[in-house]
């Protein structure tokens, strides 16, 4: 289990396109995994991503269930100007688990991304910056630099690579001046009518927090509504592959009514009780690392599925006001 992991980070490292993985539910197959790297459509590629319950075949040909998911890396925000607006965004930015990329060609502006916390500052034009991200599918341009020769420069640029979101920050009339510009250079119009902007949410935001609230928020709004998706943090990636000790992973699989996490949601839990990242906390997750540790400690399963009720009575003993129904996956790594 460890090797495919192993894999499976190196997929997600390399960023070789859509990353697909399967598990098999039921059967003398129970706990075996396949993983499949591709672009959505090619030949081989799973068709219908985060479900559990498609039928494939066994060996004999009997259907069994399979959990199917995409992998989805971790997000990344790029951050081109280091203003006052931008201070706010990078710390909303990690808090809510990006990777957080600033671009700024003012040494001293570059140093306040810096202190704010981003994860990287490249000091240096935005046009050399910006040949050096790569972008995907997961990643999220926000364009808040001095001045709209710059806007221009980095929208351009955002708007030639892969992306999951390019929104700018201007006026009206600075934002027209931009697209303009860019349209008769031959920017495809399609890709600049897709510019979130005016950027953010309409909540009448004034200040730089407000602002960078009403920008991520948006963020947050596009990110959830796309299709679900398992996510892998960096934290979990490396406990899932340094091997130091037993683990058993538990994993989503399938939510009915009010439960608190999504399909794909993930949890490691470690033989001295520790855990990395969390499937929703309360009565749930109490009972799946009890369950955890058992598996631990007897040695086996090796790989179950349980299905948790989130009955009104016991989610109000524990605070919770649910009463949905999950099906978590428990494999041990």
């Amino acid at each position: 289990m460890g090797q495919f992991y192993v894999q499976l980070e190196k997929a997600i490292k390399e960023g070789r396109g859509d990353i697909w993985t399967e598990t098999v539910l039921e059967g003398e197959h129970a706990g075996e995994k396949s993983l499949t790297v591709g672009v959505m459509g090619d030949p081989g590629s799973p068709d219908n991503a985060d479900t559990a319950g498609s039928a494939g075949p066994d060996a004999c040909g009997t259907p069994v269930r399979v959990f199917r998911e995409r992998v989805r890396r971790a997000p990344k925000l790029v951050i081109c100007g280091a203003g006052h607006v931008s201070m706010p965004i990078i710390r909303l930015g990690k808090m809510l688990g990006f990777t957080v990329t600033v671009l700024e060609d003012r040494p001293k502006f570059a140093d306040n991304a810096r202190a704010a916390g981003a994860d990287h500052v490249l000091c240096e034009t935005f046009r050399e910056g910006l040949s050096q991200i790569k972008g995907d599918s997961d990643t999220w341009f926000v364009i808040v630099t001095r001045g709209h020769r710059y806007d221009s420069e980095c929208l351009e640029a955002a708007l030639g690579k892969e992306y999951a979101y390019v929104g700018m920050m201007g006026s009206r009339r600075r934002v027209a001046v931009v697209k303009d510009q860019l349209a008769q250079n031959g920017v495809d119009q399609e890709k600049l009518d897709s510019v979130h902007t005016p950027i953010g949410l309409k909540i009448s935001a004034e200040t730089p927090e407000e602002i960078a609230v009403s920008i991520m928020a948006e963020i947050i709004q596009i990110k959830n509504g796309r299709e679900q998706g398992s996510g892998y943090s960096d934290e979990l990636l490396e406990a899932l592959t340094e091997g130091k000790q037993k683990a058993v992973l538990a994993t989503i699989i399938s939510r009915k009514g009010s439960a608190p996490r999504g399909v794909g949601t993930k949890m490691l839990v470690r033989e001295d009780g520790s855990t990395v990242d969390t499937i929703g906390g309360g009565c749930v997750e109490s009972e799946i690392i009890q369950k955890a540790l058992l598996m631990m400690r007897m040695g086996e399963p090796l790989f179950q599925v349980c299905r948790e009720d989130l009955a009104m009575e016991a989610a109000e003993d524990e605070g919770m006001v649910c009463g949905g129904v999950v099906e978590v996956m428990l494999e041990r790594v």
